[in-house]
């Protein structure tokens, strides 16, 4: 699909997309629970459809009522449906969630994965099943994976410097199988909102873990969690929101309601970008307004614990009036595409000087965008930074590969229209 996006002032009042990185861990505190789990405000992106997906071959059942509402239930007995294997599609939380808590089953699985994540190192699945009594093998270091459990969980030490994801996964599995105190310690943890997040869904669904400033977390056995029904709420999303907000940064005043400013998702650190550029910004409990300034400054930003806003960052430091430096590049390399280098090549096509300098990359902004035909590189954040970009550029913009977006942000589009931004969808 192409996307034709025309320089656009926007306006209007959007409610924020559902957070996937919410949605894929309540799918899977549900899949642990013994009984019946009420999801509301569902999302049913391409990764929450593949964690839904999931949590079925594992053996829970969902349905949805009339008004949207997910309802799951789970007998804990993970024995696999079908042909005893679970596919992740391109959600690299999922695989790195999902086969920690797949490994409590006694049975043979298999479990792959399409697109960008049949690339993704998982040697260490490699490295740290055989500890917990795993049978595993797999395509030297890639996928298909294929295990066999029952997990026991031990005391052991893993390396955080990847990715906090197969962390959130063992934590999971651990507080499911634990019969007495276990501790996992943590070597150069990143993205550690991401394990607020994990913790408090945990919390929500009568686990105790205890968390040793990061560097470790103690799981307690639970002797006897409850089966009765349990409610839980999706969270807005920051990453989705954070190109809105950027959008309203750039190109008219808009208002995004449904995040919850408390959050611990990483990507609610957006907002001290567009407070440091100078954007005209109001946060409220409810809803948050923004609107451009007359001039945005460069700013320096660290993300390393929150990655994936590189691409709504990199688009509002291009119409920033100056280099704006963004640290933590090192985090890039193996998401759908490398996204530093997808960054520096695609906006270099809008006319965007990015230089990647070690863990650095400057954007050298405040030049002019203009418009020009881009790749998404099958990249959902890729896809949705250009289109943000091009709401100002001096010229057309077309976006090839655009259905990138279904992995997070369906509705982007649609929602960039409602703000009375003028896009067009060529299928």
């Amino acid at each position: 699909m192409k996307v034709l996006i025309k320089p656009s002032v926007i306006s209007g009042t959007l409610i924020a997309p559902t957070s996937k990185s919410s949605m894929q861990r309540a799918c899977a505190a549900a899949l642990l629970h013994q009984g019946q789990t009420t999801i509301l405000n569902p999302g049913k992106s391409n990764d929450d459809l593949a964690a839904m997906d999931i949590i079925q071959k594992l053996g829970a059942k969902i349905s949805f009522e009339e008004n949207g509402t997910l309802l799951v239930s789970s007998n804990n007995i993970f024995t696999p449906l079908g042909d005893g294997g679970i596919n992740c599609g391109e959600s690299g939380l999922s695989i790195r969630m999902f086969t920690p808590i797949a490994a409590l089953s006694k049975e043979a699985i298999t479990i792959n994965g399409t697109g960008s994540l049949l690339k993704r190192p998982m040697d260490f699945f490699d490295e740290i099943f055989p500890q917990l009594d795993i049978e595993v093998a797999s395509n030297k270091g890639m996928l298909p994976l294929k295990i066999k459990g029952p997990l026991q969980p031990k005391d052991i030490t893993i390396d955080g410097s990847l990715s906090s994801q197969f962390l959130t996964g063992l934590l999971f599995a651990f507080a499911k199988a634990a019969t007495q105190p276990v501790t996992i310690t943590v070597n150069n943890l990143k993205s550690k909102p991401y394990i607020d997040l994990t913790l408090n869904v945990m919390k929500d669904f009568g686990y105790e873990v205890i968390n040793n400033n990061y560097e470790s977390f103690t799981i307690k056995p639970i002797s006897q969690l409850t089966s009765k029904p349990i409610s839980y709420t999706v969270e807005g999303d920051w990453s989705g929101a954070a190109f809105l907000l950027v959008a309203g940064a750039i190109s008219g005043k808009i208002i995004v309601k449904g995040l919850d400013v408390f959050s611990t998702q990483a990507d609610k650190a957006i907002l001290k970008a567009l407070m440091d550029c100078g954007a005209n910004i109001s946060i409220e409990e409810k809803q948050i307004e923004i609107a451009p300034a007359l001039e945005l400054k460069p700013f320096h930003f660290n993300a390393t614990d929150c990655p994936d806003l590189f691409p709504p960052l990199v688009a509002l430091a291009s119409y920033s009036n100056g280099t704006t430096v963004i640290e933590g590049v090192s985090r890039l390399a193996h998401k759908e595409s490398n996204r530093g280098l997808t960054l520096q090549e695609e906006f270099a096509k809008m006319g965007v000087e990015i230089i990647l300098q070690d863990d650095l990359m400057m954007v050298k902004g405040g030049q002019g965008i203009k418009g020009a035909t881009v790749h998404s590189r099958h990249d959902h954040r890729i896809a949705m930074a250009c289109a943000v970009a091009a709401l100002k550029a001096g010229g057309e913009t077309i976006i090839e590969e655009a259905e990138a977006i279904n992995k997070s942000y369906p509705n982007f589009y649609e929602h960039l229209q409602l703000l009375n931004a003028d896009v067009s969808l060529n299928n």
